[in-house]
């Protein structure tokens, strides 16, 4: 049986979110670390891509200092609920790509922290957008995105956690929309043991990598195995797409009710290769007919799973 769980706010403390992924039956659960209020919606992603907005909002790249009670409450909340596999997502005004050199040095730094924080509170892997290269070029940006790792390991040299690079729909100049791009990162880098992969769904979609037909999810799969191959892949992020097949739109949908469908998932919840990577939704929150959303989603993946 696949392991699955779903992305949960960290509003009132990070137990909470343990609290919150087990109500509904999850099985993991990914958080961001910092006090970030909602799922950044479509205005806060352009602004995050932004570097001239960047520059001035000061005040939204600062987080809570953890404390000892916080790591305490977080790890004992997963040993009783019963609930493995956390996951750190990092802050979405990070941009590691960017060729403005402030920007660039500012977000290295709060990648930094977020790499400390999520070592602190034991969470093994932190999620990342690769970034935006926006005014110069894909191979500059990918050129900083090394420089920015580097320096981060440098940095961080002796903690446990992980750098997770995240496919992405390839909105504007984001990178990371082909498996070329990420397989470039983790070969510049000097130490590519520390980086691992997070496969976003409806993000390889987006980008124009198909999934819906046996022979797609199988040609995809393939693919990516070849480029960066399968043993990186250390995450999944389980979303349905709103937008068509290459759209570059980063749009979540609810299982089986996008563009993907509900095959896409079948493959995958039955894809023996990654029984044992965790899958995290980062599907539209709240409730349906009283019910939970997350646990819609979460059912409507486990009644796919075939009986061996």
């Amino acid at each position: 049986m696949p392991i699955i769980g779903a992305h949960q706010s960290i509003a009132g403390g990070h137990f909470k979110a343990v609290e919150r992924a087990h109500s509904v039956g999850c099985e993991c659960v990914q958080l961001f670390t910092g006090d970030v209020k909602r799922w950044p919606n479509r205005a806060n992603r352009k602004a995050a891509q932004s570097d001239r907005l960047l520059t001035k909002n000061n005040n939204q790249w600062r987080a809570k200092e953890l404390t000892d009670e916080d790591v305490q409450q977080f790890q004992a909340k997963l040993k009783e609920l019963g609930v493995a596999h956390p996951l750190a997502h990092d802050s979405y005004l990070i941009n590691l790509a960017s060729p403005d050199r402030e920007l660039w040095k500012k977000s290295v730094e709060a990648f930094i922290i977020e790499t400390f924080r999520a070592d602190r509170l034991g969470i093994p892997y932190l999620v990342t957008h690769p970034g935006a290269h926006t005014t110069s070029s894909e191979e500059a940006g990918i050129a900083a995105v090394v420089r920015a790792l580097d320096e981060v390991h440098r940095q961080t040299r002796g903690i446990k956690t992980k750098c997770l690079l995240e496919t992405t729909a390839g909105q504007g100049s984001c990178l990371g929309r082909t498996f070329e791009q990420l397989a470039a990162m983790l070969d510049g880098v000097a130490d590519p043991d520390r980086l691992g992969i997070c496969v976003d769904t409806c993000h390889i979609f987006a980008a124009g990598y198909p999934l819906g037909t046996e022979k797609d999810y199988k040609a995809t799969m393939r693919a990516l195995d070849k480029t960066i191959g399968l043993k990186p892949v250390k995450a999944f992020h389980v979303n349905d797409s709103l937008k068509p097949l290459g759209s570059r739109v980063d749009r979540h949908a609810h299982i089986g009710r996008g563009m993907l469908g509900k095959d896409a998932f079948r493959f995958l919840m039955n894809d023996r290769r990654f029984r044992h990577v965790p899958m995290y939704l980062e599907t539209p929150k709240g409730e349906e007919k009283g019910k939970n959303l997350d646990e819609i989603n979460l059912r409507t993946l486990r009644r796919m799973v075939e009986k061996r």
